[in-house]
């Protein structure tokens, strides 16, 4: 027996909860692991209080990221005692996910654990730390340098932005944090913003074009948000798209794209090739130190996580949620 949230939809209606469950509640896979630990994300959370149809089975354990260690592995990829890693592939949406002690995964989801970062600072840095990271590498490898000028981070309070933030800082940028709680603007200068503006001024209707700004933008937000970014970015910028906190829409016109240049390139960390998660989780073991994880990052254990997930979807989360799976 084990313990896990599981969400279950049935006649008596749409519910999840911390229960105790054997290996039946499992799915097919040939590598079974004992989970140290995952995290609470958006999607997590909006799969929890079923507000949006995240989970494609039922009943089925959510949580898109885990880090553990291996129990046994049938394909021979990994060995007893292996400590693994994994974001995405449908895991925690149509696959039982990391937000319970054990999980049964296909081996080619994982991958090892990088040098240098325990289980619990791999989750503290989770798939928004990840996506942010695969922001970043789009906009160097787009040729945006420290000297091209401002990068614009928007959503900057949620886990992928302050990521994006504490990266863009350390690598060298200069940051410009947009978000909805400008009293937080010293955590967001803590991690190496260089100005906090109120998301407002980019998230109501805007001009197709306005006042070149952005030498690149990491969004997280969508909608009007994503729309004012681009119309902000300068000639041959780049603006990298991965998240839809205000929306999916896209409100504008192709005036960025044919009148300055601007790339809007979409960032999915979900289906990512294996050789670029490996390259991010490398980048992001040199770069993300100690105490960066642990400014971003809150730990709460199993049994909090359906009433952290309301305070999640209400904004009042701040950066990163850890799970300890085995703290209750």
């Amino acid at each position: 027996m084990f313990k896990g949230v599981l969400i279950e939809k049935d006649e008596g209606g749409y519910r999840a909860a911390l229960k105790d469950l054997d290996d039946a509640a499992l799915m097919d896979g040939d590598t079974l692991i004992k989970v140290a630990y995952s995290t609470l994300n958006y999607k997590d959370a909006l799969a929890i209080s079923g507000k949006s149809p995240v989970v494609r089975k039922f009943p089925l354990i959510p949580g898109i990221d885990l880090a553990g260690t291996v129990i046994s592995c049938a394909s021979g990829k990994f060995n007893p005692g292996d400590e693994v890693l994994l974001n995405g592939f449908g895991v925690g949406e149509a696959h039982c996910g990391g937000l319970a002690q054990k999980a049964q995964l296909k081996s080619d989801w994982l991958i090892a654990l990088p040098k240098g970062l325990s289980a619990k600072q791999a989750m503290a840095i989770g798939t928004a730390g990840y996506t942010a990271m695969l922001c970043v590498m789009a906009l160097q490898k787009h040729g945006v340098v420290p000297e091209s000028g401002e990068i614009l981070v928007t959503g900057a309070n949620g886990g992928v932005g302050s990521y994006a933030i504490a990266i863009l800082a350390k690598l060298g940028y200069s940051v410009v944090a947009a978000t909805g709680r400008v009293e937080e603007a010293e955590y967001l200068k803590a991690l190496g913003a260089c100005e906090v503006i109120d998301r407002h001024t980019l998230s109501e209707p805007g001009r197709p074009l306005a006042k070149e700004r952005w030498a690149a933008v990491i969004d997280s937000v969508g909608s009007h948000t994503l729309v004012n970014a681009c119309a902000g970015t300068k000639y041959g910028g780049i603006v990298a798209a991965c998240g839809l906190a205000q929306g999916m829409d896209l409100p504008g016109t192709v005036a960025p794209f044919i009148l300055r240049g601007v790339t809007l390139a979409g960032i999915d960390s979900v289906m990512r090739p294996l050789k670029d998660r490996i390259e991010a989780w490398d980048r992001l073991a040199k770069v993300l130190d100690a105490n960066t994880l642990e400014n971003v990052a809150t730990e709460i254990g199993l049994a909090q996580v359906c009433d952290t997930a309301q305070r999640l979807l209400d904004g009042q989360v701040r950066g990163r949620i850890v799970v300890n799976v085995n703290q209750f």
